[in-house]
This record gives structure tokens, C-alpha cells and sequence, in this order.
């Protein structure tokens, strides 16, 4: 069995970024990027699909540069 989410891909680069559903299996555990972040900052995330992919890529930018990507 499978449950729908959407997933998203993006380019830093050129900013253009496309959602689709896709079927992930039910017996998959999906990391919550936005999990640590204070509930009003979540919605605000959330309200904006241009305002998440952003705060997605920041949020992987930072990682790579800790492990000097």
C-alpha cells in the first residue's frame, strides 16, 4: 500500500521548481524538514510553495557547507 504526498524538485541555479504527487510506501518514515521550526513560521512556510522551496534550498545549502559541499 501507499500513501500520496508531493514531492518537490528544484534548481538553485535558475530558481524554477516543480511539485507532483507522488506514491510514497506506507512503511516509509519521511523526515519533516520543517519539524524544529515554531508553529507560525511553519504556516508561514506552508502558505507559499516559492516561500518552502526557498527556505528548502537555504536549509541544504547550510548542511553542504557544513560538510564542505
Amino acid at each position: 500500500m501507499f500513501e500520496r504526498c508531493v514531492g518537490l524538485a528544484w534548481c538553485t541555479g535558475c530558481g524554477v521548481y516543480s511539485g507532483a504527487m507522488v506514491h510514497v510506501p506506507r512503511d516509509q518514515v519521511l523526515a519533516d524538514a520543517l519539524a524544529p521550526l515554531p508553529l507560525d513560521e511553519r504556516e508561514h512556510l506552508e502558505r507559499s510553495e516559492a516561500r518552502l522551496v526557498g527556505y528548502l534550498d537555504e536549509r541544504l545549502r547550510n548542511e553542504g557547507a557544513a560538510y564542505g559541499c
